[in-house]
């Protein structure tokens, strides 16, 4: 099954920004275009507003004036559904409302032709649910696009459960000959995107609401250690508190209140307050003229050790052994069986975040997951109120001299980047082996959608079968909500190479 051919014409349905952006995806793809909005007027307003986007482009030398003016003539306001008649491929994007689209739906099978192709480009609701009111709901696929559409890449291609295979392969390939990444997935709740980046944002609250850290703190920490583009607060407060919590609350009540989705007390009680982000000048964060500028805390500067022994080789963090030893600091390496740490003279231990706590062990400093130790220009490390001062101190010297910014939190389990990306890679797994989507695909929407620095899967196999299921597994002993409880699929990623002796 191919692409729509150019010929085609396209209907967009609904004329908001992200309605628009779908139109001019498609139309400068080369599609005849029409667009409906039930609103008389919002259609003509919506055309006019692409034909300035496109002036713009050529601007900007990314149009050339001949295709911007062929463009034009292919662009065309309808005054009523019956106008989409002879349209290949209708995709709506009106209000976020079941009923709503499962009318405007039915009304369309009465108007296009049987083999015409209908698409939802709904981010929170069910594919499935929406086509339950269909005669034929073989033909409905989900084609969720990002905003803005024109630029970002990624559609994820949405089979509901009566979608018929062709319709998707249909969508897909038109997704991808217009210039987009499609990722296929299943009609799950969230899609890959929403379901899978649940943690970034729940994990980051949770830590805040535990008053280990404030959100300067953890989004530096997420910005300058995780490798993140943005922190889950200043993202937040981009998207809008009261958006971001409504797809939040949606995926936690399609899973029947799963509490590893369970929304944010504080992010509830932004929205309640009306501090909705950028939109409203206050969320997270002031966005006043004169508002004064949160900083993250940063440690005063302390000595560096003298020396450090190193047990076990650290894991995830050997970089660090390399890092040490060009900034100076003699390293001792002993092969122990006590799992992986650095010894500092004091006699404190410092150890990779591993969804244990300080308070549990005698003079413990952890410090958190990087990306990428050498680029990483924050660390945080997290101590308890019984932590010996002088290893404390020992620990910030010793990121000092590596050159990093380092911030001191409370103790918090598996800090902040460590039990995100624990999260999020088991979240992966899971929704693999439930036949949402591929790893591949996984990988990519993730990287694409929200601009991760890596897809969960190349976060796993960078840091060992095991890592994320010890890690989570960890966090559920301390918190046995459920919460953290690891993922059948994780646990038998985990074991699979292992071998055991004995009988079941």
């Amino acid at each position: 099954m191919t692409a729509l051919d150019l010929s085609s014409p396209v209907a967009v349905v609904g004329t908001g920004t992200m309605g628009q952006g779908i139109a001019q995806v498609a139309l400068v793809a080369g599609h005849p275009v029409r667009l409906y909005d039930a609103l008389p007027g919002r259609a003509r307003d919506a055309a006019d507003a692409i034909g300035a986007r496109l002036d713009r482009l050529v601007e900007k030398d990314r149009l050339t004036a001949a295709d911007r003016d062929a463009a034009r003539s292919r662009l065309r306001p309808a005054e009523s559904l019956s106008e989409l008649a002879d349209c290949a491929l209708v995709v709506e994007a009106v209000v976020e409302r079941l009923d709503v689209k499962q009318e405007l739906f039915r009304a369309l099978e009465d108007i296009v032709a049987d083999d015409c192709l209908l698409a939802t480009n709904t981010s929170s609701l069910s594919v499935t649910a929406i086509g339950g009111a269909l005669r034929n709901a073989s033909r409905l696929v989900g084609l969720h696009f990002f905003n803005p559409a024109p630029l970002l890449p990624l559609v994820e291609v949405v089979s509901g459960f009566a979608t018929d295979v062709t319709s998707a392969t249909r969508a897909y390939e038109t997704a991808r000959a217009w210039g987009k990444t499609p990722v296929a997935c299943a009609d799950t709740p969230g899609f890959i995107v929403n379901r899978i980046a649940r943690p970034f944002y729940a994990e980051a609250f949770a830590v805040y609401e535990s008053q280990a850290a404030d959100p300067a703190t953890i989004d530096a920490v997420l910005r300058e250690c995780g490798g993140f583009r943005m922190g889950a607060f200043e993202l937040t407060d981009l998207i809008g508190q009261d958006v971001n919590e409504s797809v939040t609350h949606s995926v936690w009540q399609a899973f029947f209140q799963d509490v590893r989705f369970t929304p944010s007390l504080a992010q509830r009680r932004l929205v309640e307050s009306g501090r909705l982000g950028r939109k409203s000048g206050h969320g997270w964060y002031d966005y006043a003229d004169d508002a004064e500028r949160s900083e993250p805390h940063t440690a005063e500067m302390e000595r560096p050790p003298a020396y450090v022994v190193a047990e076990g080789g650290l894991g995830p963090a050997s970089e660090l052994l390399t890092l040490i030893r060009e900034a100076g600091i003699p390293v001792r390496e002993e092969d122990e069986d006590h799992g992986t740490r650095l010894l500092l003279p004091g006699g404190g231990q410092l150890v990779l975040a591993d969804g244990q706590t300080s308070v549990e062990f005698r003079d413990v400093v952890y410090f958190d997951l990087a990306l990428d130790y050498r680029r990483a220009t924050r660390i945080a490390l997290s101590a308890s109120q019984d932590t010996a001062p002088q290893t404390l101190a020992e620990a910030i010297g010793l990121f000092q001299a590596l050159g990093k910014e380092v911030s001191v939190i409370g103790d918090a389990p598996g800090m902040i980047v460590a039990r995100t990306v624990a999260r999020v890679v088991d979240l992966a797994h899971d929704a693999v082996a439930k036949g949402v989507a591929t790893e591949e695909d996984i990988d990519t929407a993730m990287r694409l959608g929200v601009n991760y620095p890596l897809g969960p899967f190349e976060w796993s196999r960078r840091l060992g079968r095991g890592w994320a299921y010890d890690l989570l597994d960890d966090l559920h002993l301390r918190d046995p909500s459920g919460r953290y409880a690891p993922s059948l699929a994780l646990y038998r990623h985990a074991y699979a190479t292992e071998k055991r002796e004995g009988t079941p």
